[in-house]
């Protein structure tokens, strides 16, 4: 039996069609996988739910508006850079007198965390799925990124026919990309 594999928009492409058409439901649909990560960065941020919820549907309102003018290649990474800037400036509204400085290191700090831990399980996701591969493919792909070596330097090592080489690296992304996805890596 056959799996029907329909192969989604990415996010860049989706945005691309948004700045040609300005069709809101393209914006609404893309931001919409990505709310529950809004709202918790916003929640991080702003500590209550109210003012969380309020801050997810304002940036919401801002990107639907900055996007038509902007070229954005990572959306995710866009969209979180967007979103903190959003809560910190909410966070100098209700507070001014705080220092900027330290409030920045602190929440530089945080920030920089946060993302060694999503780097890390990004690089532990990379690895498992790089274990998921047949064996030649795997073999061609660790040789060719991790040890970047040519087709031929391949093709010396492994003995494999260097179009079996070209073919094992092609289906080995393809392949790493799909089972990222799955593994809702996105980088």
């Amino acid at each position: 039996m056959k799996k029907d594999k329909t192969i989604s928009p990415t996010d860049e492409e989706i945005l691309s069609r948004y700045r040609k058409t300005g069709d809101q439901e393209l914006i609404g649909s893309l931001f919409n996988s990505y709310m529950h990560l809004v709202y918790g960065l916003c929640l991080k941020y702003l500590k209550n739910r109210a003012d969380s919820q309020d801050a997810t549907m304002a940036i919401y309102e801002h990107i639907s508006d900055k996007l038509l003018a902007t070229d954005v290649n990572h959306f995710k990474s866009w969209l979180y850079m967007v979103s903190k800037n959003h809560c910190l400036m909410e966070l100098r509204k209700k507070n001014p007198e705080v220092h900027g400085d330290i409030f920045m290191e602190s929440v530089e700090a945080t920030h920089l965390n946060d993302e060694k831990i999503e780097l890390e399980k990004d690089i532990e996701a990379l690895e498992a799925c790089i274990e998921e591969l047949k064996s030649e493919q795997k073999k061609c792909v660790q040789l060719f990124f991790l040890e970047k070596k040519s087709y031929n330097q391949i093709n010396e090592e492994t003995g494999v026919d260097l179009k079996k080489v070209k073919s094992h690296i092609q289906n080995g992304k393809r392949n790493l990309k799909m089972c990222l996805e799955s593994k809702n890596v996105r980088r």
